[in-house]
């Protein structure tokens, strides 16, 4: 992989512009390793074993002890910034609860913030792309059932979501899923090596329509300065959106990022690979007209 052209003053550059109202983090618990080795065929053969999905008491975690995704991997409520999310834990199906207690320790990794991610470990030397925002998986799955050379790290904070995704991974035998459980600012900025993604995704975020809203909206200039250190040359960025505001924000913010060059004039046509999501077709039965939009990580 080509070393990263981004200096340290980049990456500074980017944290301070995130997090200039964030006080310092409290301390946080001791992280939970990440695996080192994974073993596809091994983590599938668990599915033989049944396991009780127990609904927990009212104030008690769903997943203690490393056993699933935690409810707030890195002491988020320590960090004042805005977000372009809410977590969502509610209505687990014990198949998603069951999925998720066997296949967490293996497929699965909580953003802690404390510590960098081996992605050749953890995907076994495949180029890594990194989704943000997966929802149910469906989409996700089919990616990377289509790409099995290429390792796709997706990044949710959807309980729901990431049970269902790790769900399809193991009944259609994909071992080139991992599931990212947080704020994915957190992962990007204090757990992915400079360069060392292969590509970045983002399909359908929250559109955050009110205008007072918008300061919430996911692709923003500090957010695109960081994620592009953690781009290998060449890498691409990948958005698509199906409300129009929300496309023209993407397609100047992206523009104007000096490390980024855009594919084509403009927006981009629906590429192959990308299968229809849920969302795209709740938009287009409405009669949205959906952007792509592909920008690629210049050499230098």
């Amino acid at each position: 992989m080509s070393e990263n052209p981004a200096t340290p003053e980049t990456d500074a550059r980017a944290a301070n512009a995130l997090d200039a109202d964030a006080p310092a983090a409290a301390p946080q618990a001791p992280a939970r390793e990440v695996p080192q080795e994974t073993d596809a065929p091994e983590a599938r053969s668990l599915g033989s074993t049944a396991v009780s999905a127990a609904t927990p008491r009212r104030g008690e975690p769903m997943f203690p002890d490393g056993t699933g995704p935690a409810a707030d991997p890195a002491g988020s409520h320590h960090e004042r910034r805005i977000r372009s999310f809410q977590p969502r834990r509610s209505r687990v199906s014990h198949t998603q609860a069951d999925t998720l207690r066997r296949l967490w320790p293996t497929w699965g990794l909580d953003i802690d913030g404390l510590s960098r991610i081996d992605l050749d470990a953890f995907f076994d030397g495949l180029p890594v792309v990194l989704e943000i925002g997966f929802g149910m998986g469906e989409a996700t799955a089919q990616m990377a059932a289509a790409d099995p050379a290429t390792g796709i790290l997706g990044c949710d904070v959807h309980t729901p979501g990431q049970g269902n995704l790790l769900g399809l991974a193991e009944r259609n035998g994909l071992s080139n899923i991992r599931v990212a459980n947080g704020d994915a600012i957190i992962l990007l900025r204090e757990m992915l090596a400079p360069a060392s993604l292969a590509g970045l995704r983002i399909y359908f975020p929250d559109p955050w329509p009110k205008k007072r809203h918008h300061k919430r909206r996911l692709v923003q200039p500090e957010f695109i300065a960081l994620a592009t250190t953690r781009l290998a040359p060449g890498a691409l960025v990948h958005c698509a959106t199906d409300w129009e505001p929300y496309a023209e924000q993407m397609l100047e913010v992206l523009s104007a990022e000096p490390t980024l060059e855009n594919v084509y004039p403009g927006y981009a046509p629906r590429p192959d690979f990308r299968p229809l999501t849920k969302f795209e077709g709740q938009g287009l039965d409405k009669g949205h007209v959906v952007h792509d939009l592909v920008f690629r990580r210049r050499d230098a």
